[in-house]
């Protein structure tokens, strides 16, 4: 047992050694390396910025970080190879484009010395990495020397740093730091405020209460997010939120609206087996929103009158207030929204309920706003008491609202799983037209079925997807459709369109390269000659020449004449996928001399 703990501890030792202070590991001429390396990217990236401005963030990772992200994704490289390791983060609604960034950015790092490795990470693929365990690959990310940045490299910089502080002070109190907010989101800025969640455990706590321990910890961990804010360099304000184990576990049962948003949509940059399992068990159903859990929160306004009779004004006020606003959060929770605060709970139940989706009658949120507003009147003694008749009434309109809050509970899981099943529909023979044509739907599922299943371009059981979710439409046309229909097309949906959007992928790239031709020759630069590697792309009636893999400076050849062109241009001719074969005729190749003397065509 001595042996085992002690193993533990090295285990743990270790893995703060590999993911600690990396900026304390990189030299002042390792920096001014890469500052070097920086401007010999900005080409690199003025163009794929340009070409994909929703790119979120592109660093350089130092060499520390470097060594980690080889030894996790198992970087192939020749023996003392120096490799430059470029981290590029896009947005999780941008995770289709992630072939055509890669694609792009291969070209325009084409004959660099040393080689640059590229890696494309979809915001939702970054946090995975957490999930995974990979703390040091995180880590390693956070420290990248941004090219570019819209606020996720920084803020993620200066949480890892914090946690790192965190960490080395008391490592043994922390459970799980993790991450929340704007930041998991992916739309965190270069001001936005990092939401942090550290959780605290007590179980152990012999020498002072589970509250000094809480409060003694809150302190030092919130004396570190100045501290850690200034050594990222970051404008980005850490907004600590301190749990001890016991209270948490507590709220984990209780199914607490704030506890449920943070375990569904929280990312643990460290964590010792605590967090994980709980982000498990509520993706499996077993925690909020569960039917019990919803009907928990619903009994707290059944039971209202009953309270009402045995409290004074002030409790039995109190108590209406939150017999109201428990039971509306669990129905925007049941609609698929994080609870809100109650002063932004009237809003929300009139803007999704009433407006949008109207499901729910203007009066009902009438009552609902009429108590929000007794209450606060109350709160701030604008009213002094509440006289009887009144309590009779207020208990009458919360009893109305509850019970039809139970009808509205009904219509929210009916309507929801009637439109998910329209949505996977329409988004699946939409994607399938842009890759098979237009047509209807048996036309579409015949040539699904002809060009892509039977000349193996794409699994059979890509086929059985396709009618799961024709014929889950059907049933949903005779108000047949059950939730165990609706899980099983969300998993055929899933595997269907990431089997053509990786198809589509393919067949783009290799459309393009049909077409493409490279093309070396020298120039003289600085007095010396440069070997340069530009492209031809040849099409029937035009032909486009990039002299340089920028982009910069393309032309067309058409009609006998060289004339400037566009990158629009080559895309949408690439787009009309014309059959044609490589062959250049002596008119161009004269062209081709005016312009770069003697070349050479590599097919």
């Amino acid at each position: 047992m001595k042996k085992k703990t002690e193993k533990n501890k090295e285990g743990k030792k270790y893995e703060m050694e590999k993911i600690g202070d990396i900026e304390k590991q990189i030299p002042k001429e390792v920096k001014k390396e890469i500052e070097r390396i920086r401007d010999n990217l900005k080409d690199f990236k003025k163009a794929l910025i340009k070409k994909f401005p929703y790119i979120s963030a592109i660093g350089i990772l130092p060499p520390p970080a470097a060594k980690i992200i080889e030894e996790e994704e198992e970087v192939e490289k020749e023996k003392d190879e120096r490799i430059i390791h470029v981290v590029i983060i896009v947005p999780e609604e941008k995770s289709k484009e992630v072939g055509k960034i890669k694609v792009e950015g291969i070209r325009l790092i084409q004959g660099m010395k040393p080689r640059v490795w590229l890696h494309i990470k979809n915001i939702k693929q970054v946090w995975e990495t957490c999930f995974d365990g990979k703390y040091a690959l995180i880590e390693a990310i956070a420290m990248s020397f941004p090219l570019c940045d819209k606020g996720i490299l920084g803020a993620l910089r200066a949480s890892s740093i914090h946690k790192t502080l965190v960490l080395k002070k008391f490592e043994k109190y922390v459970v799980s730091y993790v991450l929340a907010g704007s930041l998991v989101r992916g739309d965190a800025t270069k001001t936005s405020d990092v939401d942090i969640f550290v959780v605290i455990d007590d179980t152990d706590v012999k020498r002072m209460s589970r509250y000094e321990l809480k409060e003694k910890l809150r302190a030092i961990i919130y004396s570190y997010t100045m501290e850690a804010s200034e050594i990222a360099g970051v404008e980005n304000k850490l907004n600590p939120q301190i749990y001890i184990l016991t209270e948490f576990w507590e709220a984990v049962k209780d199914a607490h609206p704030v506890i449920f948003t943070f375990i569904r949509d929280g990312v643990p940059l460290y964590d010792r087996g605590a967090f994980m399992p709980w982000k498990l068990l509520l993706k499996m159903g077993k925690i909020k929103p569960s039917p019990e859990a919803i009907d928990m929160f619903m009994s707290l306004g059944e039971r209202v009158a009953k309270n009402v009779q045995r409290k004074l004004n002030d409790i039995v006020t109190e108590d209406i207030y939150w017999g109201i606003i428990t039971p509306s959060q669990a129905a925007l929770m049941l609609y698929g929204l994080a609870p809100p605060v109650p002063k932004e709970a009237v809003k929300l139940m009139r803007r999704v309920f009433v407006e949008k989706e109207k499901l729910l009658e203007p009066k009902y949120i009438n009552i609902l706003e009429k108590i929000i507003d007794i209450y606060k009147k109350y709160e701030h003694e604008e009213i002094k008491t509440i006289s009887g008749r009144e309590i009779d009434i207020l208990l009458k309109q919360s009893s109305e609202y509850i019970k039809r809050l139970k009808e509205l509970m009904k219509q929210i899981e009916k309507k929801a799983g009637e439109i998910e099943i329209l949505q996977i529909y329409d988004t699946t023979l939409k994607l399938m037209k842009g890759i098979l044509g237009k047509g209807g739907e048996a036309a579409i599922v015949k040539k699904f079925e002809n060009e892509l299943i039977k000349k193996s371009k794409l699994s059979p059981r890509n086929l059985i997807y396709l009618k799961e979710i024709i014929d889950a439409k059907k049933k949903y046309k005779k108000g047949k459709i059950t939730k165990q229909d609706l899980s099983e097309v969300r998993k055929a949906s899933y595997q269907l369109t990431l089997a053509l959007t990786e198809y589509s992928q393919r067949r783009e790239l290799l459309e393009a390269e049909k077409h493409r031709i490279i093309l070396i020759y020298k120039t003289n630069e600085e007095r010396k000659e440069v070997r340069k590697k530009g492209e031809i792309f040849l099409f029937k009636d035009i032909t486009f020449i990039i002299p340089d893999i920028t982009l910069d400076g393309i032309k067309k050849f058409k009609d006998g004449k060289v004339t400037d062109a566009t990158k629009e241009e080559l895309r949408k001719a690439t787009a009309k996928k014309e059959k044609i074969e490589k062959r250049i005729s002596p008119e161009l190749v004269d062209a081709l001399r005016k312009i770069f003397g003697k070349f050479e065509l590599i097919f």
